[in-house]
């Protein structure tokens, strides 16, 4: 993978079934990748859970097993209210060192955090991005309004990652990269070309 261009690996994403696996499990998982990494590529944890208790624990167990920031997904199937998911995520990022990037993907999880909730959120120190999976292409500028120009926003909608590339995001965090990884990062070289020829990219 370090090979093909891709940047970085997430661990026990969603695609990797995180909701169906134990605790121990997803912690052994998690390290077992950190271990064939072997430095040569960096490795983000998924640690979301749709109970912030059980999220801080994933995050506790894996904070110094040599990750570089971990991805924490909306709490699914409660359906929290906006501040529900700020206090979720808030309460997570003050109980790590580690970075974090939020997940927002409501057609998995019935529950779509705002762009106004994301900017308070952004607000967070080690909160440093978002993984944005609505496909909504005007979610683009709409959180780029409210962050500063550090806060990375990246797609986690392989269909629509080109052009929510052109339109000012950083990446996408990639299913189809699982399996056409050089082809995923060429894509995304050609949308960050794209969008500083079109003046999307400051």
């Amino acid at each position: 993978m370090s090979a093909s261009g891709t940047s970085a690996i997430v661990s026990v994403g969603t695609t990797g079934e995180s909701a169906t696996l134990s605790h121990d499990e997803h912690v052994d998982v998690v390290k077992l990748t950190v271990e064939l990494a072997d430095g040569r590529i960096p490795i983000i944890a998924g640690t979301g859970a749709n109970a912030t208790s059980e999220a801080i624990s994933l995050t506790h167990h894996l904070q110094d097993s040599g990750i570089v920031g971990c991805l924490t997904v909306t709490p699914y199937y409660n359906r929290p209210t906006q501040e529900g998911l700020f206090q979720h995520f808030k309460a997570i990022a003050e109980s790590t060192h580690l970075p974090q990037m939020l997940y927002n993907v409501p057609s998995r999880t019935g529950c779509d955090m705002l762009p106004e909730t994301v900017g308070r959120l952004a607000k967070i120190k080690n909160i440093i991005g978002i993984k944005e999976a609505t496909g909504n292409l005007s979610r683009v500028n709409q959180i780029k309004e409210l962050v500063e120009d550090d806060f990375i926003l990246v797609s986690g909608d392989d269909a629509s990652a080109l052009d929510f590339i052109q339109l000012g995001g950083h990446g996408v965090i990639s299913v189809t990269a699982n399996v056409a990884a050089r082809e995923m990062a060429e894509m995304c070289k050609t949308g960050h070309l794209r969008a500083i020829c079109t003046g999307s990219r400051n």
